[in-house]
Formats: structure tokens, C-alpha cells, sequence
């Protein structure tokens, strides 16, 4: 039995939202470790929403990743979250983000 597959014309454009390659190598052909340097996108927290519970575990999405209190994230501790904002840890400084409501469609 034959099967065919149809490819469409369209270019598929990926958005790699300032994350690593992950078909780039982290290896040279001769053994040397290659040291990436973190882009400016990887650098800047951005905090994209927050699943609050009163009672259980919070979570937020900042970089498009899930995180939880405890968790680290460039750099980054997760101290607390909040309904409306999360804290986060770097050298022993708290940053405190706010979740913009209106800006986010909320």
C-alpha cells in the first residue's frame, strides 16, 4: 500500500523567543566545550501570567516557562507568588514583578 503525503507551499517561520538553537552543537568536532553567551532576550524576565491558588501551589509563567516557588530561573529564585505579582530572588535582592492586567487582556 502507497501512502502520499501533501507539503504546503507556506514558509514556516519558528520564533525561537531568544532561546538557544537546540540543533546548534554545544561540542566543537574536536572535543571543545563551546561557551554561549546569554542573548538580551534570555537576560530580561518577563512574566506572562499567574495561576494563583489561596491554599496550594501557585504557579507563573515567565518566559513562557512554568515555574513554582523554589524554582530557579535565570538566575533567578522563585520567592513568591502572589494574585497579581511574583517575587523573585537574584544576590540575595528581592525583584518584585507585577502582572499589568489591562496590558495582558485581563
Amino acid at each position: 500500500m502507497f501512502s502520499s503525503v501533501l507539503f504546503s507551499q507556506d514558509e514556516i517561520i519558528y520564533d525561537d523567543e531568544g532561546r538557544r538553537d537546540p540543533f546548534m552543537p554545544l561540542v566543537t568536532r574536536d572535543g571543545r566545550l563551546l561557551i554561549l553567551e546569554p542573548t538580551k532576550a534570555e537576560e530580561k524576565i518577563l512574566l506572562g501570567g499567574i495561576i494563583y491558588v489561596e491554599n496550594g501551589i501557585s504557579y507563573a509563567i515567565i518566559n513562557g516557562e512554568v515555574v513554582s516557588v523554589g524554582d530557579y530561573i535565570l538566575g533567578h529564585s522563585v520567592f513568591s507568588i502572589e494574585e497579581n505579582k511574583v517575587i523573585l530572588i537574584k544576590d540575595d535582592e528581592p525583584i518584585e514583578y507585577i502582572l499589568d492586567m489591562e496590558k495582558e487582556g485581563l
